[in-house]
């Protein structure tokens, strides 16, 4: 009698949450600060969330070697890089080629979003609605009150946050400069991403490469934590398709994580120095499960409602809060440091100081200790 030869699979590697914090570190480029340009890592990190002008030029000065606020800034008046809501229904700096292909990638959550102002569309047809903000922001840049105000002379009964929503979600409507750039203001004004970059926006394109793109600058990751970050559902058949290219984990809980074979994996003690995040850090908000940088004491201590602060890591963890004051760079941890770890984390203090604010004095203090 003949027996059957069994093969069995080997169970996925486990990864803890040190191993997921050194790999997502070197990823997002804070365990060492890369040499590439600006616009190289805007693009490598998919973007940088961006409700607030300041948080992708901190981003960037954590980030970089030899980073300076005008290397965002002068890509962002050639129009290298533009502001744009996507990803998550939030404003992002992205490159323009980004831009063009990631818009379309997320419409179908916008179109969900659209949806749930339907009561206040009753009669507004969307793709009229959609015509006519396109001509009016294409004629010239246009505040969100200014087009709206438009808009409500065509649609009277209409409820007046619904028709903004419906012009931001049926159109990629970028913000113009003067805002975004560094040291300068302005009000947001808005034009569609085909008329401020002059071409054409790409077809929606197939999720799979934006699948690998998310895990070189977040991974190894989960089918969940790739759909937190880009604010879309149902693309576990993209990483199914996927799935003879890449190699896979479990984490301490037994959730898969999907990663790119020769992706970098630092060992768990390999050294990460403090960084300064800024509110909105991409880091803190990518990942379903964000325990590979917040400690579970420490869940949801760095923000309230929809508002994050600005964030210290230490030893690559989440280690207390940040701000700046008139004459002062105040740091508050979430516990003591010792003593090695302060002097670290006010050298990288008065590094940063020294990228962001060139010839400003201020004092670096220790707050209150948040317990």
């Amino acid at each position: 009698m003949t027996k059957t030869k069994r093969t069995t699979t080997a169970p996925a590697p486990v990864l803890g949450s040190r191993a997921l914090n050194r790999a997502t570190l070197e990823r997002q480029l804070l365990l060492r600060r890369s040499p590439m340009s600006a616009t190289d890592a805007v693009a490598h990190l998919v973007g940088l969330q961006a409700q607030n002008v300041k948080p992708p030029y901190y981003a960037l000065a954590a980030r970089l070697d030899g980073f300076v606020p005008e290397a965002l800034s002068g890509t962002m008046a050639d129009r290298t890089v533009v502001r744009i809501v996507t990803l998550r229904s939030t404003i992002h700096t992205h490159t323009a080629d980004d831009c063009l292909t990631l818009r379309p990638l997320v419409q179908a959550a916008r179109d969900r979003e659209l949806h749930l102002f339907r009561s206040g569309l009753a009669g507004v047809d969307l793709d009229r609605l959609a015509d006519r903000a396109r001509g009016l922001v294409e004629s010239e840049p246009r505040t969100m009150k200014e087009l709206r105000d438009i808009l409500l002379t065509e649609w009277p009964d209409a409820d007046p946050l619904a028709l903004s929503i419906a012009a931001r979600c049926k159109l990629p409507l970028v913000q113009v400069t003067p805002r975004g750039l560094w040291g300068r203001s302005g009000q947001v004004r808005l034009t569609t991403a085909e008329h401020w970059l002059g071409r054409p926006a790409e077809p929606a394109p197939a999720p799979d490469d934006t699948v690998l793109r998310y895990l070189a600058a977040f991974g190894p990751a989960s089918v969940k934590d790739m759909q937190t970050w880009a604010g879309l559902t149902r693309l576990r058949d993209a990483f199914e398709r996927l799935r003879p290219r890449l190699v896979t984990f479990r984490d301490e809980n037994g959730t898969e994580l999907f990663d790119l074979p020769d992706a970098p994996r630092p060992g768990p003690d390999t050294p990460a120095p403090p960084r300064f995040l800024p509110e909105f850090d991409n880091l803190l908000l990518s990942h379903a499960d964000r325990s590979r940088v917040v400690p579970a004491e420490l869940k949801g201590r760095h923000w309230k409602g929809n508002i994050t602060y600005r964030t210290l890591l230490v030893d690559g963890f989440l280690a207390g809060l940040w701000r700046l004051d008139e004459d002062a760079l105040v740091i508050e941890p979430f516990g003591r440091l010792h003593k090695a770890a302060r002097e670290e984390v006010t050298a990288e203090a008065e590094r940063m100081l020294g990228v962001m604010h060139p010839g400003t004095a201020y004092d670096i203090r220790f707050g209150t200790v948040r317990d």
